[in-house]
């Protein structure tokens, strides 16, 4: 069996990208084409080489959803949570209708209780915009199961690095991992007011971008640990993500703990007058 692979992908504004806002057409066609494509989605459930490819679960890290403990949603048909306010009606009428796992979730559970986590189930919790809008895109099928995992209120790099080690026996049982968030910029008030087509803040973002790609690309997992644990110190963090908004960024420290000693990949999108980079390890 191959090992299932791990992505954080970058999944845009609210529902926008399902909506056909033109801003979004890179992000949109990378979640199309490039995501499935590392995690397998295209190959034929009813082909024996695909059947291998093609992983059995996802579990989803969301941006949208933080909480004291590591929360997971164990429901068998989670409903959908509308969170986002000011869209159009279509906003609102969107449905993803893969079912959930409630063995996947206690599995998820068991392997951070054994690392040194108290995580709970949650049954009646909807799977947010940072599950629904991405996957509409990435697996429209909604054929595979999906489990929604939340990130931590606290952002402790550190947590959240070990959060990702514990998961990572997952992808040996052809489970995917999946990190929704935005970890190139999350600062809205500085992107509303539009200042990341300004030249200097372009000049910023870059060395950002440079700097979070050394660390997530790093082959080797210790080393890879130091330095994303140390992500703050990066140039221009605070431009990226504000003191007290870094959960966008939590799901990709996420995934840098379940890669193992592998070197990540990235692309790079543009949106706003920006480089948006992702990654992934297949």
């Amino acid at each position: 069996m191959p090992r299932a692979a791990v992505i954080a992908l970058s999944h845009g504004g609210g529902p926008l990208p399902v909506l056909g806002d033109p801003s979004h057409d890179a992000l949109v066609k990378s979640m199309r084409t490039r995501v499935p494509a590392i995690l397998g989605l295209n190959a034929n459930a009813n082909a024996n080489a695909g059947a291998q490819r093609r992983p059995k679960a996802i579990v989803l890290v969301t941006a949208h959803w933080s909480e004291r403990v590591p929360t997971i949603s164990s429901g068998n048909k989670p409903t959908l949570l509308y969170d986002y306010g000011g869209f159009p009606p279509d906003a609102y009428k969107l449905k993803y209708d893969a079912p959930g796992s409630p063995e996947v979730a206690q599995r998820v559970a068991s392997l951070l209780q054994n690392n040194g986590f108290r995580p709970q189930l949650d049954n009646t919790r909807g799977w947010d915009h940072g599950v629904f809008v991405p996957m509409l895109l990435v697996h429209p099928d909604a054929d595979i199961p999906v489990v929604q995992v939340s990130v931590l209120a606290s952002e402790d790099p550190v947590a959240h690095f070990s959060m990702g080690r514990a998961l990572a026996p997952l992808r040996d049982e052809n489970i995917a991992i999946v990190g929704s968030g935005f970890a190139s910029f999350h600062n809205l008030q500085l992107m509303f007011a539009g200042v990341t087509r300004d030249p200097s803040t372009r000049t910023q973002l870059e060395a950002w971008n440079r700097a979070v790609t050394a660390a997530v690309t790093e082959p080797n997992a210790a080393a890879r640990e130091a330095a994303m644990t140390q992500w703050r110190s990066f140039p221009a963090a605070y431009v990226a993500h504000p003191r007290g908004g870094a959960e966008h960024f939590m799901p990709l420290i996420v995934c840098a703990g379940a890669a193992g000693d592998e070197a990540g990949k990235t692309y790079t999108d543009h949106f706003q007058g920006m480089d948006v980079m992702s990654y992934y390890w297949e």
